[in-house]
């Protein structure tokens, strides 16, 4: 790249971090009567073009199957009829929620007879960063309006096309509700020192949240100087408890493994106690087999179930998003919670047990951002957490942990309210 042009790129990202930045002013006070009306309207602009949308995705899809683009990432960037429909579904339910922006906490009633409270207000200006999937487009730009900052996206450049036509959308929509149509804004170039200038424009940009793999969280986390709202990876555990149902863990397991698996929430390790191994495993292991998957045992594994290769130490570390499964027999539900805090990135997990204090202790001990019972890892989804949709998963500990929705894409000032009261008098 010559210098000129490197000079011409970075002129074009400081021009959208101070549009943002000005959009920001704005949307942070907007009502929500019309925040949602964008929304709305942007959902009723994906259904009205449809084929349009389809269109553009077809050129990235063309491209990432001529560039061999692994299986998995391919079907992320599809947008189907069932892919559009998710979203304009999911624009109509973030619409449909209740405004975080303003809200208060409990109120404390001071002894000298002030309020103090505390009250939700937008971060600022967020950056996305995200790889393959163009529906995160419009997760992103919806949570990020509903919650009342102004967002910029920088998706995958195999997902170029769909992610311009999806901004002409969301262009459309802010538009017609009356709001600034920099509040969201689609960065248009492939150029990857995009995303250099962008994690470092202190000035203009209030936190970065990336969606994407090992490589790309990496690079952010050493270069980055706007904060990050973060994970690694997706390695998630599913425990066959002693006390479990045989047949409901079996079809909790292969819903884990086989809904989808280039997700971060798909089981990559199943734990099994030993008791009930022998009930549970040759018939699930066949079952998993059926459906293509490739099983890796632990020796007491391989001893109970044939067709298995053995299991590296390297399989209880690896996110697969494949067709793979690590398997691993265990002797109590201690050594299974053992095995997750060596292993596990801390996303999500889940027991499958009848026993109540099993549970109950699973849930308190593991320390994941997503802790289930009696349910696959699969759920592990903002959609399916009531929150519309997620702008992504997170395993930071500060400052939002597990999906991300609206709530945690504000932060909180404290409101005091008074009558007059002065400080060193009773």
């Amino acid at each position: 790249m010559t210098e000129q042009n490197l000079d011409a790129l970075a002129q074009d990202m400081l021009r959208i971090g101070q549009q943002a930045r000005t959009a920001a002013k704005t949307i942070r006070n907007a009502s929500d009567a019309q925040k949602s009306k964008a929304l709305l309207a942007m959902a009723d602009l994906i259904e009205a073009n449809r084929s349009q949308l389809q269109a553009e995705n077809a050129k990235d899809i063309e491209a990432a199957e001529k560039n061999g683009l692994e299986t998995a990432l391919v079907d992320r960037l599809k947008l189907s009829d069932h892919a559009l429909n998710t979203m304009a579904t999911g624009l109509r339910q973030i619409a449909a929620m209740p405004d975080p922006v303003g809200s208060l906490g409990p109120t404390i009633k001071r002894p000298n007879g002030m309020d103090v409270a505390q009250m939700r207000v937008p971060l600022g200006v967020i950056g996305i960063i995200y790889e393959s999937r163009p529906n995160v487009t419009i997760d992103a730009a919806a949570l990020c309006l509903k919650s009342g900052n102004a967002t910029i996206l920088r998706g995958g450049s195999e997902a170029f096309h769909s992610n311009q036509a999806l901004g002409a959308i969301i262009r459309q929509g802010l538009i017609a509700a009356g709001l600034p149509e920099h509040t969201v804004q689609v960065i248009g170039t492939t150029d990857r020192g995009a995303v250099g200038h962008l994690i470092t424009m202190t000035d203009y940009v209030d936190v970065i949240v990336p969606r994407g793999g090992k490589g790309l969280i990496a690079r952010l986390s050493a270069e980055a100087k706007v904060p990050l709202i973060k994970h690694l990876d997706g390695n998630c555990h599913l425990y066959i408890d002693k006390d479990a149902h045989v047949e409901k863990a079996q079809r909790i397991a292969i819903n884990a493994k086989t809904y989808r698996y280039g997700i971060c929430g798909t089981m990559e390790t199943l734990l099994v106690h030993s008791e009930i191994a022998p009930a549970v495993l040759p018939d699930l292991a066949q079952a998993l087999q059926d459906k293509g998957v490739e099983l890796r045992g632990c020796e007491k594994t391989q001893a109970l179930v044939s067709g298995i290769l053995p299991a590296t130490e390297a399989d209880w570390e690896t996110e697969y998003l494949a067709p793979i499964l690590a398997i691993r027999i265990v002797s109590s539900i201690d050594q299974a919670m053992d095995h997750i805090a060596q292993y596990s990135s801390e996303h999500t997990e889940s027991i499958v047990t009848e026993n109540l204090e099993a549970a109950r202790r699973f849930q308190r001990e593991v320390d994941s951002s997503s802790v289930y019972v009696n349910l696959p890892t699969c759920f592990a989804d903002g959609f399916e957490y009531g929150l519309g949709a997620e702008i992504g998963i997170s395993t930071n500990r500060l400052h939002a942990r597990g999906p991300v929705g609206l709530e945690g894409l504000t932060t909180q000032k404290w409101v005091l309210t008074g009558n007059g009261q002065l400080r060193g008098q009773n």
